[in-house]
């Protein structure tokens, strides 16, 4: 294993990376291109209470500028395999080995099932680091890992491994059962990774309240009984030996809150999402399992804004974003049959009245502008012309109105007379205090 690639310099991979680079010249890495450019500049850089040190190893973000690898560790989030796996595939030979120290289960067998060969060893990585910016990353405990082979034996490539990490001065255990010893994270992961990021706090909070003890019961018992059903059994103390392995990192927070909390994406997928997804396919129920996973993307997910939306915005407590789906459950007696104000299109609108009846407006408000996604098109009404006459339109003969009739949302405002507008694909509703922009003639234009 002369060669090794690191995939991705984040808080797992930048730390063992960096550690293996430190004492090995044939470390190279395959990074994304912001922190590529930060890792050619400064060097990949980690700080620790156990001394801070930059190394500047060969990076590259296409895998064929780097030496072809004997040995690949993968350091990136779980979401990310399919992509990772797709840029590694074309410099994999017959005898590489890959190691994956991703949270979560399904890794190794879904790139067993992609590859179809026997190359991949499991792992699980103990550490608590974060991401300070590209290419530093902050180590406050533990940064051990523990490897094993998938049906248990010990390997000569296990062994070879095993001193690579040891050299570098890497605690490394083999395991001879690295799916339980996986499965013991999830656990661990289930609990605290969604709580820490629900209370806002670290994990001290949850474990000095005695009436989470039962919450975190339910959740590991239902992780317990999908690994049971997987092949997997788990000890029955599971829950106690879960809080008591944190007792010694009480003062943490956890990856999925930093993720939340920088901004990234999180990884609530492929831990509760996960328990949840196999609960169903085994007819198991997961409901707090679901619950946290449902609560979490709530929280940690951005608004979502592009084709297909509409937002109102403006002076407005809080802006409001809808889709079709949401237009359509608003009260039945806001809306109606288009038919009856456009004959020969049969289709369905909601009255703007129900519309702008959703967010609290400012006291003062008293004009609403419609925008087209183009932005070059908007047309400005009273507040009272809107709410009695405006209409948006958003189907179609049962299917989202299709752009070559003004969609995904037209206004229309029958019974306005020469005061009409004829809004193609609105995306944005304004709510403002007196006359917004419009850029209509002074009379009624045939459309945008």
């Amino acid at each position: 294993m002369k060669q090794i690639l690191m995939i991705g310099a984040g808080s797992v991979g930048g730390f063992f990376g960096a550690r293996l680079a430190k004492h090995n010249p044939n470390v190279s890495f395959l990074l994304r291109p912001n922190t590529l450019a930060a890792v050619k500049q400064h060097g990949l850089t980690i700080r620790s209470a156990d001394g801070t040190f930059t190394v500047k190893p060969q990076a590259a973000s296409n895998a064929r500028q780097l030496p072809r690898p004997d040995f690949i560790v993968l350091g990136v989030k779980a979401y990310d395999l399919d992509e990772v796996l797709s840029q590694i595939e074309p410099v994999l030979t017959e005898k590489t080995v890959i190691l994956t120290l991703q949270n979560g289960i399904d890794t190794e067998d879904r790139l067993l099932a992609q590859i179809q060969r026997d190359c991949v060893v499991g792992g699980v990585a103990y550490i608590y680091s974060r991401i300070a910016e590209p290419g530093v990353i902050e180590h406050y405990k533990k940064g051990a890992v523990a490897i094993g082979e998938l049906m248990g034996n010990e390997s000569e490539r296990l062994l070879a491994i095993r001193d690579l990490f040891t050299s570098a001065g890497i605690p490394c255990q083999l395991s001879k059962d690295i799916r339980r010893a996986k499965w013991e994270k999830m656990c661990w992961n289930c609990v605290f990774n969604p709580i820490t990021v629900l209370i806002d706090d670290h994990v001290a909070k949850a474990l000095d309240h005695p009436e989470m003890t039962g919450v975190i019961r339910q959740i590991v018992g239902e992780v317990a009984a999908v690994s049971a059903a997987m092949k997997v059994p788990l000890p029955l103390d599971m829950p106690e030996r879960v809080v008591k392995a944190t007792q010694e990192i009480r003062d943490i927070h956890t990856s999925m809150y930093d993720d939340w909390k920088a901004g990234r994406r999180t990884e609530i997928d492929s831990l509760n999402g996960f328990i949840v997804k196999k609960g169903r396919d085994l007819g198991i129920p997961t409901p707090v399992n679901e619950a946290l996973t449902a609560m979490i993307k709530t929280i940690t997910e951005k608004e979502q804004t592009g084709p297909g939306r509409v937002r109102i915005e403006g002076a407005v407590v809080q802006p409001v974003l809808f889709d079709r789906a949401a237009i359509a459950a608003l009260p039945e007696e806001h809306q109606l049959d288009v038919s009856t104000l456009m004959p020969g299109m049969k289709g369905r609108g909601i009255r703007l009245k129900g519309l702008l009846d959703v967010p609290a407006l400012a006291i003062e408000a008293d004009h609403v502008v419609f925008h087209a996604s183009d932005g070059t098109y908007s047309a400005c009404l009273t507040l009272e012309q809107a709410r009695d006459h405006g209409v948006l339109v958003y189907e179609l003969d049962g299917v989202p109105l299709p752009d070559t009739k003004g969609g995904p949302f037209r206004l229309i405002t029958p019974g306005l007379g020469d005061l009409c507008a004829n809004v193609k694909g609105v995306a944005r509703i304004e709510v403002t205090k007196g006359p917004g922009r419009d850029t209509r003639q002074t009379t009624c234009p045939p459309s945008s």
